[in-house]
């Protein structure tokens, strides 16, 4: 079973409605048991940092999220949630990627919406992907480049569209809302 992390915050329907229409099964849920037993981890959201991690450390998840073995996928403010620190509400987050999360400087305009593509990738997500496909993102936040930085996008600057390390993986940009492309990343995931 797939577990969907249930937390607060939003978009987490779209997510299970993409696995459904790969044909996988999924549960949306902050039951500890299920997550630790699931045979993969989805960690979706759209929302703000701080509350997002109230609820995470109300509910003890934070520790459990960090403790997971099995592939382990953060999307958007689950990425960011995966990072050390996010300048949003000034919130110490889980730590996994060694990264920060930072408020877009003055630019284009905020937040990044829409479709854009990728000037570099690297690991098992982006297998068949190629820089002239594009995907979805919807975010005014972004994880600055580090070592756990597995794909790089533009806007403004150059930040950390995707992360990997060890079991875990997160990318900025929505794979549920991103068609085709999006569907082939997601499918990489589950076949980790």
């Amino acid at each position: 079973m797939i577990a969907i992390i249930k937390y607060n915050a939003g978009n987490i329907r779209s997510v299970q409605n993409a696995l459904n229409r790969l044909g996988y099964d999924s549960t949306i849920t902050d039951d500890k048991k299920e997550i630790e037993n699931a045979s993969k981890v989805i960690f979706p959201g759209v929302g703000e940092a701080g509350s997002a991690m109230r609820y995470l450390r109300d509910k003890q998840l934070d520790t459990l999220i960090r403790s997971l073995r099995q592939p382990v996928l953060g999307i958007c403010l689950g990425l960011q949630l995966m990072c050390s620190y996010s300048e949003e509400s000034n919130t110490e987050c889980l730590n996994i990627f060694n990264s920060q999360v930072r408020f877009f400087p003055p630019g284009d305009k905020i937040p990044h919406m829409g479709w854009n593509n990728l000037s570099s990738m690297k690991g098992s997500l982006f297998n068949s992907i190629t820089k002239n496909n594009d995907l979805y993102f919807v975010h005014s936040y972004y994880a600055e480049l580090s070592a756990d930085t597995a794909a790089v996008c533009e806007y403004i600057l150059p930040f950390s569209a995707a992360m990997q390390k060890d079991n875990f993986y997160a990318t900025q940009f929505h794979p549920e809302k991103s068609a085709g492309t999006g569907e082939s990343i997601l499918l990489n995931f589950l076949h980790i």
